[in-house]
């Protein structure tokens, strides 16, 4: 039994053949789990980015002392920043 038997498949990619600005990511998130860094950053740039956002948004629900909206909000623009222009790089 494999990872990658349980991966969801992308239905932009699946019924209309191009990918979306999300493809790859589930692949790299295993590959960070599996220790391999920068074949998960060739596979999706943002996953670092994405990762810690998930963390942060995480951490938010844990610790209601500290205000997490403004960090929060910044790691979504670098984050859409990275995805759409990895996304003009690979396509273009």
């Amino acid at each position: 039994m494999n990872i990658e038997d349980f991966m969801l498949t992308c239905p932009i990619k699946k019924f209309l053949g191009v990918e979306c600005l999300g493809c790859g990511a589930q692949r790299a998130i295993v590959l960070v789990f599996e220790g391999k860094f920068s074949e998960a950053f060739h596979m999706y740039p943002a996953v670092y980015t994405l990762l810690l956002f998930f963390f942060t948004l995480g951490l938010s629900f844990i610790d209601k002392k500290r205000k997490y909206g403004t960090f929060l909000m910044s790691l979504v623009a670098i984050n859409l920043i990275i995805i759409i222009v990895s996304y003009i790089y690979k396509h273009y």
